[in-house]
Parts: C-alpha cells; structure tokens; sequence
C-alpha cells in the first residue's frame, strides 16, 4: 500500500481556515468603523478611476467584451467606461482585468503581496446583476453600501490570509488570494448559507493556481494584467456553483498528501495571527502618484526628488558615475532586474528602470513603460550605473504592524566626486500620508473619470461620490447606468 494512501473516507468537519472565512463574511459588522467604510469609498473611486484610465489602452480593451463576439447578454451587469452588457462572470473578468491593467489600483504588503480591489470584479458585477435582477422584479435593488460592505469584507479575507502567509516563496500568485476572497464574498451576496459559502470558499482553495513566473524575469508578461479579473470571475463562479447544490470539500486545505498545503504549499500549515476584522481596509495602500509596482513607489518619489536635486546643482544625468538603490528584501526579490526588457509589463517590474525614468524625466506615468520611451537609450545607461542591496531597516519595518514602511534609498556618485542623497519610508498612499494623500486621489478619480465619461455624466458622479451618504444611498444599477457609454 502507498504510503501517500488515505484510507478513512469519514468526511470531516471544513478546515478552520474555511469556516473562519465563512463565519467573518456572514456575520461580522464592517460597518461599525467608520473609518473603513470611508475609505472603500476612497478606494472604489480610485479603483474604477484605474480601471476607466486603462481603457485608453488597446492593448487593454483587446481583452475585453464578451468571449466570442456577440455573446451579450440583454440586462447582464455593465462594464464600466463601455457599452457591454455581459453575464456577471464574463463582467468579472471585464471589470477586474481593467482595473488591474496599469499596476495603478491599491495594494497590500505583508508576507505576501497583492491588490485587494481587484475583487472588485467579481462584487460589482454581481451587484449590478443583482440590483437590474430585483428592479424588474418590482423589488428593491443593492445600494452603493451594499458593495462597500463587500469590499471591506474581501480586503480582509485577501489582506489577512496574507499577514503571515507567503504564496510567492513556494511559486505561487497572489491571485489565489483574489479568488478566495471573491469566492467568499459573491457567496455571501447571493444569500448562500453557512454550507453553501463553505462550499465556495472550498473549491476556491481546491482550484490549481497561476505560477508567479508570468511576473518575473524571463517570462513577465501582460497576464499580470488580466490575472486578477480572471481570479476575481473564478470566484464568482464558484459562488454560483455552491448556490446550485454543488458539493464542498471539508478538508481541501489540509488533507494528507492530497490537499492544498501538501499540494502547493511544500507542506507548510497556514498561520494567522489575527482575527478578520476591518485592518485591511483601513491600512490600504493607494497608487496615488506613480503606474509602479509598490514596493518602487518610494524609490521612485525619491528618484523625481533627485532630478530636481540634480537640476538646481545644473547637473544631468550624463555626469552620474554610480548609482545604488537600496530597498527591503521584498522589492529586492521582485523587482531587482537586469538585462533586457521585452514590454510594458516586464518595464513596470523592473526597479532600476523606473527610477531611471524619474531621474531622466522628473516624472512617471504610464506612457513612460511604452515603447517609444523605453527606446531612450539614456535608460539602460543609467540602469548599468546602478547597484542594488537590501537595506536592513527597510525589510524589518516593512514587517513590523505598527508601521508597515515601504522604505527605499537613492545614492548618487558624480564624476567629480560629488554625492546626493534621498531616502523615503513611506509613500504617499500610506496610511500614515492620508490627510496628503486623499486630496491627490480624489484629483486623479476625477481626472479619469472626466476623460471618459461625458460631462454631465461626470458632474453628477463627482457629486455623489464627495459624500459618504450620497454615495451610500445611491442603487448599484443607477451608479452603473452613469458609466455607460
């Protein structure tokens, strides 16, 4: 007989893990802080913000639509800054992919990486669906409350799995963590029982999962854009399969040699060390001024800082003999990288071309990863001038709860001799630069939206969205119908 044999078909009881996911989603209160359902106001208005922006990009809108053309759906859930109707899966993936595309929505740091809004797919695809659903029926649609409770709840699931868990370390995405979560919460929307969400969150961990390699050297590619949407659809579907009586699977997580931690996890426990609350949302990270991968998004504060150091010394980057960076182990394993870079993907994951971008231009933004600008060659001659190490302080506070800092630090050596220095611990998106960082974002929602909806539509989405009633009170369907073009 196998060793690797099970021979008790009892079935358990679902693993803890599950049922703590299940019961946080079914009966925790996020509403009672304040402070979270303001800022998943925030964060759903800087991240359909991302989403309408990215849509300038073919590259993006290729993506998007139905599967196979004309597969529509009369009354399906809206796609934001477009006419599609489509099925709440296929709107999933639509909504989640472009929010995702430009690396610009929010971002959590910990033992492992990711984007919580990315879930965003699967909760406003689903509530549009549900809110036309109901109002044909004579019945009253989900408000705009109804998706904010959604948020926090999938920002917690995602965000304190990832606290002490690192997927990344065995090969595994962050995604996974995306459809957990939308699995989850769609389960919950969909007024599944206590088996039933169990049943979803099950088959959520049970799926196969995407290898980090289509986000690193030699292989990083656009599907880090689409990921996300796609994991974010996954756990929709799976919500609705649960709804339908389909059977779960109690310990998909921790049965021997055949579960999730055997399987995937090199055999490691999974290891939480705080309950699921409202944390999350309330210490998310925004992309306010930078399309970069957060952990450069100081580095690349400091890079804009040093090219206006560099001008006022009336000096160029043709004078800098070596540069070196230093940053937290994290971004030391992610984004450190040499060599060629093949497209916009590979470039928005490569530390030393962004702060090469920031210290040539003084600036950067999305256009900056395209082609035309990577063909500078002024870029790889500054990346060959650079040297990167982990700063010690950086990886230790970037763990530490109390401060969750994104350190990095810029050294510049002149030809004559000269340095200039910048460090910054924080970036603006930080918690702890909110009352800096608020300002800037809603300038940035505004911004996009103005660039893709018509004028009369945008007046009255600004409108709704200054105030947290406002935008509560508002029904999913009626804020949807505003971003139909």
């Amino acid at each position: 007989m196998s060793k690797a044999a099970v021979l008790d078909a009892s079935r358990p009881d679902f693993d803890q893990v599950i049922q703590d996911i299940t019961d946080y989603v079914m009966n925790y209160d996020v509403t009672q802080s304040q402070e979270a359902m303001e800022t998943a106001r925030y964060c759903w208005m800087d991240t359909i913000g991302c989403g309408l922006f990215a849509l300038k990009y073919p590259a993006c809108t290729k993506m998007l639509g139905p599967i196979v053309p004309g597969a529509g759906m009369d009354n399906g859930s809206r796609v934001p800054g477009t006419s599609y109707e489509l099925d709440p899966v296929r709107a999933a993936w639509n909504i989640g992919a472009m929010v995702r595309w430009l690396d610009f929505n929010d971002t959590w740091l910990a033992a492992e990486w990711g984007h919580p809004s990315d879930n965003l797919g699967a909760i406003l695809a689903l509530a549009d669906y549900q809110s036309r659903s109901r109002v044909a029926k004579g019945e009253a649609p989900l408000t705009m409350k109804d998706v904010l409770v959604a948020m926090v709840q999938a920002h917690e699931v995602q965000g304190v799995i990832a606290l002490e868990n690192c997927f990344n370390r065995v090969g595994l995405d962050h995604v996974m963590l995306v459809r957990i979560a939308s699995a989850a919460g769609a389960a919950r929307m969909l007024g599944c029982n206590r088996d039933e969400i169990c049943t979803a969150v099950s088959h959520a961990w049970l799926d196969g999962s995407s290898l980090r390699t289509y986000r690193h050297a030699p292989n990083t590619g656009s599907r880090k854009s689409w990921a996300a949407g796609d994991a974010s659809s996954r756990g929709l579907f799976l919500a609705l399969m649960a709804q339908r009586g389909e059977m779960g699977y109690p310990s998909a997580i921790t049965a021997k040699t055949w579960g999730f931690q055997d399987v995937s996890f090199k055999g490691n426990e999974l290891v939480f060390n705080q309950p699921y609350e409202t944390y999350v949302m309330e210490n998310i990270l925004f992309k306010i001024s930078f399309p970069a991968e957060f952990h450069a998004q100081t580095a690349v504060e400091a890079a804009i800082t040093l090219h206006d150091t560099m001008l006022s010394m009336d000096k160029t980057v043709d004078d800098i003999q070596t540069i070196t960076l230093e940053t937290q182990e994290s971004g030391d394993r992610i984004i450190n990288k040499t060599g060629k870079l093949d497209n916009p993907a590979d470039r928005d994951h490569c530390l030393q071309y962004m702060v090469a971008v920031g210290l040539l231009k003084g600036r950067l933004n999305a256009e900056d990863y395209e082609d035309d600008v990577a063909s500078d060659v002024r870029i790889d001659q500054l990346r060959d001038k650079m040297t990167v190490k982990e700063n010690e302080r950086f990886t230790r506070e970037y763990l530490e709860a109390d401060k969750r800092a994104i350190g990095n630090a810029i050294h510049i050596t002149f030809t004559d001799g000269r340095t200039i220095n910048e460090s910054v611990d924080y970036p603006v998106g930080h918690r702890r630069r909110r009352d800096e960082g608020i300002p800037l974002l809603k300038e940035k929602f505004e911004r996009y939206v103005r660039g893709r909806i018509s004028q009369k539509n945008s007046e009255e989405i600004l409108s709704i969205c200054s105030t947290q009633e406002s935008f509560e009170q508002l029904s999913v369907n009626d804020m949807m119908d505003l971003f139909v073009i």
